[in-house]
């Protein structure tokens, strides 16, 4: 059954927790996916990093639609997520896949506050987090190569590629999250991902099998 919540002047629907999904994705440690989701709903918004408007939507647009990137993660890959925020999608990819190794990395503050205090309570072993940008020199050197970089759209291609192909591995990979213009930054940026040494883009489509809306991302691999 759908609820009602008031606060800060909005009233929105709960929609019912998608059981089948997060088993689906999380396993046994759906318990941790849902105290991630409390902390998202409980202080992300009262701290400003999620909308209040978006508490309905927690699961389907944020922590499943990020979760699914596990699909394209290899098995004991080390990930570094740039411009983290909240944690995603770093965290729910981190609880899905306990044999990943996950950095998170955040220049704000306040942010990074709340990740630590997030990971700990979660008992996330697996992660760590870095405060500042990813284009920074002492951020790559405390980070190191990776294996795979992911972000959200948080900037057009060319630019998310000059910011994560240097923190990749040769043969590694960056997996940005894009919508229906994928397509269309892969062809605009080309000659900016050749200069950050990405090669051969491809857009995969993640999430067919759990969401109710797939997920887009483009993987770029490291020359």
């Amino acid at each position: 059954m759908k609820s009602t919540r008031e606060g800060d002047g909005v009233q929105s629907e709960t929609p019912e927790r998608p059981t089948q999904a997060i088993e689906s994705l999380f396993g046994d440690r759906a318990d941790v996916a849902d105290r991630y989701h409390s902390w998202l709903a409980e202080h992300a918004t009262v701290r400003g990093l999620i909308g209040p408007r978006e508490v309905p939507r927690l699961w389907d647009r944020h922590i499943l639609n990020f979760a699914v990137l596990a699909e394209v993660v290899p098995e004991g890959a080390s990930v570094a997520d740039i411009g983290s925020g909240a944690g995603l999608p770093g965290i729910p990819l981190a609880i899905a896949r306990p044999d990943v190794s996950v950095t998170l990395i955040e220049p704000l503050l306040r942010r990074t506050t709340f990740l630590d205090e997030v990971v700990a309570d979660l008992g996330l072993t697996n992660v760590t987090v870095i405060r500042g940008r990813a284009e920074e020199k002492t951020v790559r050197k405390e980070a190191g190569l990776v294996d795979v970089v992911t972000s959200r759209a948080v900037a057009p291609l060319g630019k998310l590629a000059g910011w994560s192909l240097p923190l990749v591995r040769p043969g590694g990979q960056m997996i940005a999250m894009k919508g229906s213009s994928a397509a269309e930054e892969i062809q605009r940026d080309m000659k900016q991902i050749r200069k950050a040494k990405g090669k051969d883009p491809v857009i995969v489509e993640v999430g067919t099998d759990v969401l109710d809306t797939p997920t887009f991302v483009v993987q770029i691999r490291k020359q």
